[in-house]
Formats: C-alpha cells, structure tokens, sequence
C-alpha cells in the first residue's frame, strides 16, 4: 500500500504541475513550494534548536498559534519553523513574526519528506487539527522525533475507520500523543486502538478570548455604528450574498451593515455593491472624506486583517460559509463579544456550531426567507438579542484552557534532561 501511496502522490504532483499552467492559485502552489528548502537553509543552522507547526491553512494557524505563543514564551531558545500545505494560508501568515521562518509544505514524498526533515530537525513536530502525511510521520519516527497532534478533530467517515484505511492507520499510529477537541474523536481513536489521546479541547477558544483584552478600537466603525444596530456578515461567498441581499435591502433603517467576504476580489465585489439598494461603500473609499461623508448604510471591506476588530462593533453577526460547501467559517471570532450568530445549515462538521446552537446562541438557516426571520426577531427583541449574545460569550469563556492542557505534555518533551 505504501509503494502504491507514493505512485498516486507523483501522479498528483504531474496534475498539480499541470494545472498551475491554468489557475493562478495553482500556480502559487507550486512556485512556492521551489523556495523551501532554500528558505529553511537560510533561517535554521544546524546548531539552531527548533519546533515545528504545520497547519493546512490559514484557520489551522490560528487554532495552533495560541500553542506557537506559549511555546515561543516557554522556550524561547528554540526557533519556530511553521509549515502551510495551502498557498491561502502561506500568503497571508509568511510574515508572521511568530515564526522564525514560514514555508510551504513539500509535497508527501519519502525524497522531500526525508530532505525536509533533516533541514527542519525539530525537537517536536506538531500537526494541527488535520492533515497527516504518512511519509512526514513516518520519517519522523524513524528518526525519533515526537509527533504531536493538537486540537485534532476525528469524524466517523474518515479513511482511518474505513476496512482499507489500515495504511493511514498506520501513520496515525506514528503519533506520540493525539490531543482531541471531543469524546467522540476519542471514541473513535480508541475503536482503532489508539490510547495515547487525550480530551484538550479547542485551542481556538483560547485564542479568541484573548482578543476581548485588546484594543479592537477602529475609528471609521466608531462614527459608522454611532446610534446604531450593526449586523457584520463576515468571510461571506457568494451563497450566503444570496440570502443577505434582499434582508439588507429591505432592512429598517436604523440597522447598519458590514460585509466582509472571504476573498478580495475587486471584480465580485462591485457587482456585490451592485446589487444592494441601500448606500454602499467600499472600505477603500473611506479613506477619501468626501465620500466617506456620504453616510453609508453598507460597508464592504475590500482588504484583510479588520474583521476581527470589527467583530466587536456587531450587535448580529453572520458567518459564511456554511450556506455553501466551502465550510463554515470561525464563529467564535465573534461569538467571544458576546454576540449572537447566524449561519446557513451546512455546518456538521462544525461542532463549535452544533454546540453553540444547542444553547440558542446560534441560529441556521437555510434560505432567504428565514435569515429574514430570524434576523427580524434579533433586531427588533432587544432581550431575545441580548440573551443570546450572552450564551455565545459565555460559550466562548467556558470552554477555554486546551492551550494549557497542551502546553502541560509539551514541557516533558522540550524540558532538557538533568
């Protein structure tokens, strides 16, 4: 099975190649991929005593960097190698300051695997959530290095509790510990024979909740939201404008608007713009005062790394994704001020979701007609609104601390001998 795994992974690679000829996200893909291993020579030594974090994407960083900080603070000796297998990840975190160097995952080859890790030599390795690469695990443990995986999430239909999923067994297997989010991802492990698991939580409930501490102040949100109810629909696609442009349309007056989508496309988002009724301005545009005195009821945000603060400025707020089949965006990111969400109805395998909802703090829809009712009844029910956001903040505070269990088995490994 393994001969026949990397067959099919230089299969892929042939296709990945050809397909970055045509598609600009491809091409990223694979032009980034050619400065890895010269970018590791040039950040670690062979000297250097070093960690490394791989995350598929930009929400696996996020969910690993509250563990990043606490190792940075802890072991500030060692140097940090983070590791992205999705260019939407690599573009917008290479320049993180928490890492001493970012790079792009090499494809899963015993060739790169083996060049990769012998540029790397961590201590440890730590996954996040998702992605295992059986060629990476098993080099690593054949070199006796830790493998840890962190905040990791299981679910029934996945290969490794399939019949034909022994060899991905296998490489699961190669874990030194597996720190899960749930019972049930526990359950499961131990169904295949895997004790080493512990119930940590998610780490990204830490990492929220340290964003209430910081200065989330944004002037132009100040005067936008001045006497008034904000809705920010954030990291929307095009499914969910579907079901929010008639609301907004047809939305009282009182209620102000940001909308936030997931991918900044200037093209996409005129036409966005194009289709609403009430004012609308592009974040851009607020930093020319003539228009910015043009009091918009809608701001679209056309560039990255606002939503978060704008995230405290929401009385409502609505996360994309889950209209769709592109996956339900972060709801804690809001639901830590204290605010009530809504989503659409694609969202099993967010548990955070399932949870929050349970607890009516947050609210699925599945068309235009019931985002217009629900969001009708948080407008207008100040204590309905209010109670709700109470229960999402609440969920976000209850649930921290998986940084810490964590961090506990990360010291026995990185703690140097007596």
């Amino acid at each position: 099975m393994h001969i026949l795994y990397n067959i099919a992974t230089h299969i892929a690679t042939f296709f990945i190649w050809l397909s970055s000829l045509f598609n600009s996200k491809m091409a990223m893909f694979v032009a980034g991929r050619k400065n890895t291993f010269k970018d590791l020579s040039g950040a670690i030594k062979a000297t250097d005593a070093t960690i490394w974090f791989h995350c598929a994407s930009l929400g696996e960083f996020e969910q690993g960097f509250p563990i990043m900080e606490a190792v940075k603070n802890k072991f500030p000796e060692h140097k940090l190698i983070v590791s992205f297998f999705s260019p939407s990840g690599y573009e917008i975190k290479k320049n993180t300051p928490i890492a001493d160097v970012v790079v792009y995952l090499p494809l899963d080859t015993p060739k790169n695997a083996k060049r990769f890790i012998a540029k790397a030599h961590p201590s440890v390795a730590i996954f996040v959530k998702y992605e295992f690469w059986p060629n990476y695990l098993f080099e690593l443990e054949k070199q006796k290095i830790p493998a840890v995986l962190v905040s990791g999430l299981f679910r029934e239909n996945q290969v490794f509790f399939k019949s034909y999923g022994n060899f991905m067994r296998k490489a699961l297997r190669t874990f030194n510990h597996l720190f899960v989010q749930n019972k049930a991802s526990r359950t499961l492990l131990k169904s295949i024979g895997i004790e080493n698991s512990l119930i940590s939580g998610d780490t990204r409930f830490d990492r929220v909740s340290h964003q209430i501490e910081q200065d989330n102040s944004l002037a132009f949100m100040d005067s936008f939201t001045e006497n008034k109810l904000c809705i920010v629909c954030g990291s929307t696609w095009p499914e969910d404008d579907a079901v929010l442009v008639p609301y907004i349309n047809a939305a009282p007056e009182n209620v102000v608007f940001v909308i936030a989508p997931h991918k900044i496309d200037p093209e996409k988002l005129h036409k966005l713009a194009q289709k609403l009724k009430k004012p609308t301005l592009h974040y851009s545009s607020l930093q020319q005062q003539e228009e910015a005195s043009s009091a918009p009821t809608v701001i679209i945000i056309d560039t990255i790394g606002l939503l978060t603060k704008i995230y405290s400025y929401a009385d409502i707020a609505y996360i994309g994704g889950a209209m769709g089949n592109t996956g339900l965006h972060n709801i804690l990111e809001a639901a830590t001020f204290g605010v009530p969400i809504v989503i659409g109805n694609n969202y099993d395998d967010f548990p955070e979701a399932s949870r929050l909802q349970s607890l009516a703090g947050l609210f699925s829809i599945s068309n235009a007609d019931e985002l217009r009712q629900i969001m009708d009844k948080l407008v207008e029910d100040a204590n309905f609104r209010n109670k709700a956001g109470m229960i999402a903040g609440h969920f976000v505070n209850s649930n921290t601390g998986a940084t810490a269990i964590t961090m506990q088995y990360l010291e026995t490994l990185l703690q140097p001998t007596p």
